[in-house]
């Protein structure tokens, strides 16, 4: 398993990235950590936190690391200030990733993309070079697939673990057309996938974290997966898989495939 991508136009990154969501205990000190360890792309959810102190103080490191961040605003009027108090709170001059956030209707991605959207205005963004590339993050994966095929992003992000794999009919097959990278969260399902079921079959061991970042990255569709871990310890657990890019065996990529499935009827169904 190739333990770098490409990201499109912003070129080589680990494929495992570190993201945080706003409750997580998080340090800078364990931000650092994470980049001494390797890794590339930093998600920052919006709200301060280790992650956005972590960048701040990055000072000469800052271009070693890739910066992604959510943008709420769907106008251009909103996203232009929007957008500068973002790269003030993390004391930088350009996001390399912008993802307009939680496009869940068609409605709301023609806002974005019309006359007067966040999208003419983030497009002046890059043009002044304080903004990378531009992306989208969904749980709408049909959706997801026609804002792929628009060819107005660089990446998209998406839902995808064991116990959700929609996207391997409904988006992966544009996304792999169009060489567009998918960047993946809730690899664990919110941990749902490291418990047993009472469906398990006998001598069925649930997987580690590292296992369920492994399945998702199995998957030649999938850039980056996203680790977004509580705190110190969850995060070193979670970085064992850059010590080891073993692939998971096929017998096991079975068996957590078929534990996804059970999960899903157990923990409930999303869609």
């Amino acid at each position: 398993m190739n333990p770098f991508t490409p990201l499109g136009k912003l070129g080589p990154v680990c494929r495992l990235g570190l993201a945080t969501r706003g409750t997580a205990a998080l340090e800078a000190a364990d931000v650092r950590h994470a980049i001494d360890r390797g890794i590339h792309l930093l998600h920052w959810c919006g709200k301060p936190d280790g992650l956005s102190r972590a960048v701040r103080e990055l000072g000469a490191r800052r271009d070693s690391v890739l910066i992604s961040a959510h943008l709420e605003s769907a106008t251009a009027r909103e996203a232009t200030p929007e957008l500068d108090r973002l790269l003030g709170a993390l004391g930088t001059d350009r996001i390399d990733l912008v993802t307009y956030y939680y496009v869940e209707h068609e409605h709301e991605w023609q806002t974005i993309t019309g006359p007067g959207g966040a999208h003419e205005a983030m497009v002046r963004a890059q043009a002044a070079g304080k903004v990378g590339a531009l992306g989208v993050t969904s749980h709408q994966r049909k959706l997801a697939a026609t804002m792929a095929a628009s060819g107005l992003l660089d990446a998209i992000m998406v839902r995808y673990n064991a116990a959700h794999r929609g996207a391997e009919r409904d988006l992966f097959p544009v996304t792999d057309r169009l060489c567009l990278p998918v960047i993946t969260y809730t690899s664990l399902r919110w941990k749902a996938l490291l418990d047993a079921t009472p469906h398990d079959p006998p001598g069925f061991r649930p997987p580690t974290a590292p296992e369920c970042y492994r399945f998702v990255l199995a998957s030649p569709s999938v850039a980056v997966a996203l680790t977004a871990p509580h705190d110190g310890r969850e995060l070193d657990q979670n970085l064992a898989i850059l010590d080891d890019w073993t692939p998971l065996s096929a017998p096991r990529y079975a068996e957590l495939a078929a534990h996804g499935q059970r999960v899903r009827r157990h923990a409930g169904r999303f869609p």
